[in-house]
């Protein structure tokens, strides 16, 4: 081996991918891939597997389920989506795949656009007003089912509504649920079933699908024929999480086809097994109230029936004769009170009597020809006659000298 030879670096496996997961992941952090789904599986914990692929290639690809929770969409295998995320590697593996933040129907974009401009304007027509929903019958005779007739919704309606109630009368209303046709249907069945009130509460809905295979229920025919009808209408459109505009019309969004069946429907059994409840309690409540009365009859016997009345009337005897003497009692007590005022008053009256200041050996002079009484001394004159009146009789008296 010559000087000259150069050595090239020997990596391990390990160092290798590391390097290679370093570039790719710090090189893209953000990218947005379309492709076709397959391999689809979700786990039990809710994470979600598949593979992207187009006519070249595929990329494996992972959402976790914080992130698939906000999915409006079921992923199935062949959908066109384009999903949102981070390139990794899967050092274990040494494959590469995508970290997937959000994932949407290619093409859904422009399409739920163009839905949210409609429920906007729509909503500002008043459509959605809470004042306008109606509510549901009790105990409706007949519902509608507007759906198509061979899907698998109309089943799930079919076999509850059975269960909860054998009795209840179904109107099918056949209409196309998916495609360009479909909206126009679905407002016709809605028209014929108002126009010959045929049922008591409308269901009107479809089982799950894309947002495409949903749009006819956001046409603006189908949410203004919602609005409008007399009927209340229940819509149940899809899974869950599956929102359709004709929904905020309706008087009753159901989550599912099974859902509908389940609000609009009494359950039977239900029903008689809360009557016989109340039955029972009403016959117990009666039971009891008629135990106690015979009772209270039984104890009135001949041979003591004077004693049960005296038992009565002694207890209103004794409240009378206390009431008796608290009355007394308290006449008494204000007589006593008004006695002493008065001898207060008389011995006021008294004390300013004249009769009693003439007993202390005052007496009353008067001018014996004007008989005007005397208060001041320098009023009369010498020789004046006047007139005396003591305590007792009186006499007249000539007046010889006046002094201060």
């Amino acid at each position: 081996m010559g000087g000259n030879e150069v050595h090239e670096p020997v990596f391990t496996v390990t160092q290798i991918t590391e390097f290679v997961k370093n570039v790719i992941e710090s090189s893209f952090r953000s990218v947005i891939i379309e492709g076709e789904i397959s391999n689809f599986t979700a786990s039990g914990p809710g994470h979600l597997y598949l593979t992207l692929k187009d006519s070249g290639a595929q990329i494996s690809g992972c959402m976790f389920r914080n992130a698939a929770q906000y999915l409006t969409f079921r992923p199935k295998n062949g959908d066109k989506v384009r999903v949102y995320g981070s390139l990794s590697v899967y050092a274990p593996r040494g494959n590469y795949q995508i970290i997937i933040s959000k994932m949407e129907m290619a093409g859904v974009g422009d399409l739920l656009q163009m839905l949210e401009e409609r429920k906007r304007r729509l909503y500002a027509e008043g459509l959605f007003d809470p004042a306008r929903k109606k509510p549901l019958p009790r105990f409706p005779k007949t519902i509608g089912i507007v759906s198509s007739p061979t899907g698998a919704g109309l089943r799930d309606i079919l076999k509850v509504a059975r269960a909860r109630n054998p009795k209840i009368n179904i109107n099918i209303f056949p209409a196309l649920v998916q495609g360009d046709s479909a909206a126009p249907t679905i407002c016709k069945m809605i028209e014929i079933a108002n126009f010959y009130k045929m049922c008591d509460v409308l269901i009107v809905g479809r089982g799950g699908g894309s947002v495409e295979d949903l749009l006819p229920f956001s046409e603006e025919c189908v949410v203004r024929a919602v609005a409008a009808s007399e009927i209340p209408v229940v819509t149940a459109v899809g899974h869950e999480i599956d929102i359709a505009l004709c929904d905020y019309a309706a008087d009753v969004r159901a989550s599912t086809p099974t859902n509908a069946a389940e609000i609009v429907v009494p359950e039977t059994a239900q029903i008689l097994q809360t009557i016989s409840m109340y039955k029972n309690d009403l016959y117990q409540s009666i039971k009891g109230n008629v135990d106690t009365k015979i009772a209270m009859v039984r104890s009135f016997r001949p041979e003591n029936m004077m004693n049960q009345f005296r038992n009565i009337e002694l207890p209103y005897l004794n409240r009378f004769e206390n009431a008796k003497k608290e009355i007394v009692e308290n006449l008494l007590s204000k007589i006593n009170e008004k006695r002493n005022i008065v001898a207060q008053c008389t011995a006021v009256l008294e004390s300013a009597s004249p009769s009693t200041i003439f007993e202390r050996g005052y007496a009353m002079v008067r001018d014996k020809n004007t008989g005007a009484i005397v208060r001041d001394a320098a009023n009369l004159k010498p020789g004046t006659e006047v007139e005396v009146v003591p305590a007792k009789g009186r006499f007249t008296a000539i007046v010889n000298t006046i002094g201060e």
